[in-house]
């Protein structure tokens, strides 16, 4: 998968010109946290945030009164406020990398762009949706945990032993074992009743360990630990 096919196209966007009190507004209104900043070309030229917004804001402790606190944010423009040293991404960009990127800088979001051309916003909760898929997290079956040596060959035997017993994999993710030279391995399998799968997989031995199984539908995982 790749940015282009997840990220949100034509997201809303603000200029250098927008007043913080519109912004605030407007992404109030859209129940979004951040927007990119953009000329009246689409160039990408900076970012503000929900928090740069309410940084500019009088505080709730401030003797102005209303009004004075209104006219203050319509003088106060997003680019007063916006960052402008913005990390971006292209559409061809694999979402695990725009992944990496945005977790090693603590970031949200990132726009995407088309040379200098703002087509697109890559969010978090993106993200989330996708890591819902590739853990099958809405399909109903049995959900499996195992620990197994890292090494060729070994998911191999998984599949071909689910294979044999007529189950569908429907999702398949690993992690980095607990221990050195292991990876854990996590598999939705349908069509299989759980004991079934369970017993498949400890024949397999040689290093493989089922850590937990759990039946599983659209909404819910019933925790039947091994």
């Amino acid at each position: 998968m790749i940015v282009g096919k997840r990220m949100t196209k034509d997201p809303i966007t603000v200029t250098p010109d927008t007043s913080v009190d519109k912004a605030l507004q407007l992404m109030r209104r859209e129940r979004v946290r951040r927007f990119p900043v953009v000329d009246k070309h689409g160039k990408l030229v900076g970012m503000v945030s929900e928090k740069d917004l309410l940084y500019a804001s009088p505080s709730p402790a401030t003797t102005l009164s209303i009004y004075e606190m209104a006219y203050l944010l319509s003088k106060i423009t997003v680019r007063e406020v916006m960052a402008t040293d913005v990390i971006t991404v292209g559409e061809d960009v694999p979402l695990e990398e725009a992944a990496r990127v945005m977790a090693d800088n603590k970031i949200g979001s990132l726009p995407v762009v088309r040379g200098d051309q703002l087509v697109g916003i890559i969010t978090e909760t993106d993200m989330f949706k996708v890591f819902l898929e590739v853990f099958g997290a809405r399909v109903q079956g049995v959900r499996l945990t195992l620990q197994a040596p890292d090494r060729s060959g070994v998911l191999a035997r998984i599949a071909g032993a689910i294979a044999e017993l007529g189950g569908n994999i429907a999702a398949l993710g690993t992690a980095y074992g607990d221990e050195p030279g292991t990876t854990e391995i996590t598999i939705r399998v349908s069509d299989v009743p759980r004991s079934d799968l369970v017993q498949a997989m400890e024949a397999l031995a040689d290093g493989i360990t089922v850590l937990e199984a759990r039946e599983c539908d659209a909404n819910d995982c019933r925790r039947e630990q091994n």
